[in-house]
């Protein structure tokens, strides 16, 4: 929300939050985004079969992360 701000107040000093908030608010969550990419990430950790898992799905998991980066998000 930061970031919201910062960026809202460069392009016009005038605003109140009212108008971050309505920024803000059209933002998705982050629940309703990469949904693909999440459970393929959830479903590699969880039945991974090597002896370390976190590098077993490593592709997947940085998939997931780059996903939800271009919505903005930082896993």
């Amino acid at each position: 929300t930061e970031i919201a701000s910062l960026t809202a107040s460069s392009r016009a000093p005038a605003q109140t939050s009212p108008s971050v908030d309505a920024a803000a608010a059209s933002k998705p969550k982050p629940c309703c985004v990469c949904k693909d990419e999440k459970a393929k990430r959830d479903e590699c950790m969880l039945f991974s079969n090597a002896s370390d898992a976190q590098k077993d799905c490593q592709s997947t998991v940085d998939l997931y992360r780059t996903c939800m980066a271009g919505f903005g998000f930082k896993v």
